[in-house]
């Protein structure tokens, strides 16, 4: 499978083994002192990730994971704690832990809820970095169920997105994700930073010395720059739509942070969770689904384009087509391969 990336790279890619590489992420998170089950999830969510053509929270973040563990940054055994406040409105503190494990136990409850309650909304607090959003929400819009998730970002740790018209880093990556159950080709999963690239796609190309694509990051003077290191050199990214995406991220800012709360860790987040058989049963849904997404799709396509894709659509071909094998950088999987041997040697 041809590696569609967004990483312009100096070096050679290789090609690894679902197995291996889950081999050897479980081993790293196990040494780190995970349990074996959250080692397990975490390894689970990457691969698929990469797997699914997203490398910005593939395989790659485990570096990142790693020293935020080793840090503190993350809490090892975190015991996240759900309260219910008020009628079908929830609430989870993650202890500090990576995000990954419990935004999969904040889907499942929610899914669990809204099939009992027709709706329900949940804010997700204290957590760290929680991966791809489109893998929740794909997972839920397979239950049937629509869902909206928006987070809003640490502003003192996260400030990397100028806002429309600046050249400073003001506001977070602030990423929305909606759901929704599909037809006979799979559910439709709207998965998008409000920035014009994600952050860990910067932190991606870094990893593998590559460069980032043309019109997305500026340095700290506002010079348009494709290198990652201008960046970190006080740079900062651009809003995606240019007054839109700047407003979609100051909304999500204002909720997390002026509705939810103190952000404790990385992001505050509100998951929006509906059963769509509370308005229409699923097989009439689904019918309604494939009628108009098969319209949309049959159009005359522009000069460039093949056909139209629906979102969440190249992510499940990428996947499908993947033969379970992972195209990872090579100076990526050299850096992994050395700190896993660094840690069984503490062991």
């Amino acid at each position: 499978m041809a590696v569609n990336s967004k990483i312009e790279l100096a070096d050679e890619r290789i090609i690894l083994s679902v197995d291996k590489v889950n081999k050897l992420l479980i081993n790293l998170f196990i040494s780190l002192g995970c349990s074996k089950e959250i080692a397990f999830e975490i390894s689970e969510h990457l691969i698929d990730s990469s797997l699914c053509g997203v490398e910005s929270h593939g395989v790659f973040r485990a570096l990142q994971y790693k020293k935020w563990y080793e840090t503190g940054y993350l809490s090892i055994s975190p015991k996240p704690k759900l309260r219910e406040l008020s009628s079908n409105t929830y609430e989870i503190d993650g202890d500090g832990g990576l995000g990954i494990p419990v935004m999969n136990f904040a889907f499942k409850k929610a899914i669990e809820y809204s099939e009992k309650n027709g709706i329900t909304a949940t804010a997700i607090k204290n957590i760290g970095h929680t991966g791809r959003l489109g893998y929740y929400a794909d997972y839920a819009a397979n239950k049937g169920l629509m869902t909206i998730l928006i987070s809003g970002g640490n502003r003192k740790d996260w400030s990397q997105v100028a806002p429309y018209g600046g050249i400073e880093g003001k506001l977070p990556t602030n990423p929305w994700c909606i759901g929704f159950p599909g037809g006979k080709n799979g559910s439709v999963v709207l998965d998008f930073a409000t920035s014009k690239i994600s952050g860990g796609l910067i932190y991606a190309a870094k990893s593998a010395g590559g460069l980032l694509p043309e019109g997305c990051i500026i340095d700290k003077k506002g010079n348009l720059t494709r290198n990652p290191d201008h960046y970190f050199d006080g740079g900062a990214i651009l809003p995606f739509g240019k007054h839109k995406g700047f407003g979609l991220s100051l909304i999500a800012q204002l909720v997390a942070e002026s509705m939810l709360g103190e952000i404790k860790k990385e992001a505050n987040w509100l998951l929006i969770a509906i059963n769509t058989s509370t308005y229409n049963t699923r097989n009439q849904l689904k019918e309604f689904a494939d009628k108009i997404l098969s319209d949309v799709i049959n159009c005359e396509t522009a000069f460039g384009f093949n056909d139209i894709k629906i979102p969440g659509e190249i992510e499940r071909n990428n996947k499908v087509n993947s033969d379970n094998k992972i195209y990872l950088p090579k100076k990526t999987w050299e850096q992994l391969i050395t700190i896993v041997s660094k840690q069984n040697k503490k062991l």
